[in-house]
């Protein structure tokens, strides 16, 4: 990677963190859709193209114009199999959103949800008028507009109330039964609040109920999925992999006690130490001490 293109993906994260939002045309900024933060982003994508798009425990296969609905919590990755392939990809936060009832229960609609439909097919009439949207976006974020937030979330509002419309994609192959498919998910979801890469933003999926409410499913539902598909409790394979984090920052870090039992979502430091004694039979300080 060049001098250039490095100070380019630099800025291109910077200026996203702080508002909370882009938007940019695939061949003029492909390489922007794989350096964002994707646990921090929803994602509208309209492409053209050949592609395979893998979301959660499903594949889907097109040829043609789409559009892709991403959600920072569920697990997807995409494919592009021909050499052209154009269009638009609008990357926001929930706190750009700045969520009000309405804006909530679209973000739990069928585009974003697990088991929804992410990806819908697109008819050349709907891609033009699609296409003229991208283009409205791009041209308020250049702009010195005041109002250019709350006009590109009109926008963004407007391109999901069109696609809830919309037929969803049947061009998908679903494998495995429910409870493996959800299993999967959950524990692709666990891993991806890994690793803890600063000690003053504290983990935000502590327990089994966090992770229902992200899947949109019963905790009763998950424990029963996860325990019979892979022997173990959701609390189980929570505290195993909290665990494993928790040596490699005594390992890998400078970071004081207090800040690792902070970043790994421990609201005390003695909970911290009984959790970590009663999993390793040592203490924090003395498995640091031993590494030394």
């Amino acid at each position: 990677m060049t001098k250039k293109t490095e100070r380019s993906v630099s800025d291109f994260n910077r200026e996203l963190k702080l508002s909370g939002f882009n938007v940019f045309q695939i061949e003029q900024d492909g390489h922007a859709t794989k350096i964002y933060s994707r646990k921090d982003f929803y994602k509208i994508c309209l492409t053209t193209g050949r592609s395979r798009i893998h979301y959660s425990d499903r594949s889907f296969d097109h040829e043609g114009t789409v559009l892709f609905f991403g959600n920072p919590h569920i697990p997807y990755s995409w494919e592009t199999l021909s050499s052209t392939y154009v269009g638009y990809t609008c990357l926001f936060s929930e706190d750009f959103l700045q969520l009000s009832e309405r804006s909530d229960s679209i973000l739990q609609s069928p585009l974003f949800k697990i088991g929804g439909t992410p990806v819908l097919e697109i008819s050349l009439e709907q891609r033009e008028f699609l296409h003229g949207i991208f283009r409205k976006m791009i041209e308020e974020q250049n702009s010195d507009y005041a109002y250019k937030d709350d006009l590109i979330r009109n926008y963004i509002h407007l391109i999901i109330h069109e696609s809830l419309k919309m037929e969803p994609s049947s061009n998908y192959s679903q494998h495995k039964d429910a409870a493996t498919r959800l299993t999967a998910v959950f524990l692709e979801l666990l891993e991806r609040q890994f690793p803890i890469e600063t000690s003053d933003h504290p983990l935000q999926l502590k327990s089994p109920k966090d992770y229902a409410e992200v899947l949109s499913v019963h905790v009763n539902y998950l424990n029963r999925s996860v325990k019979q598909v892979t022997g173990k409790t959701t609390s189980t394979h929570i505290r195993e992999r909290i665990f494993s984090e928790a040596k490699a920052l005594l390992q890998h870090t400078n970071w004081n006690i207090g800040e690792i039992a902070y970043a790994l979502g421990f609201d005390y430091l003695t909970y911290f130490n009984n959790f970590f004694k009663k999993l390793s039979g040592t203490t924090p300080t003395a498995m640091r001490s031993s590494e030394v």
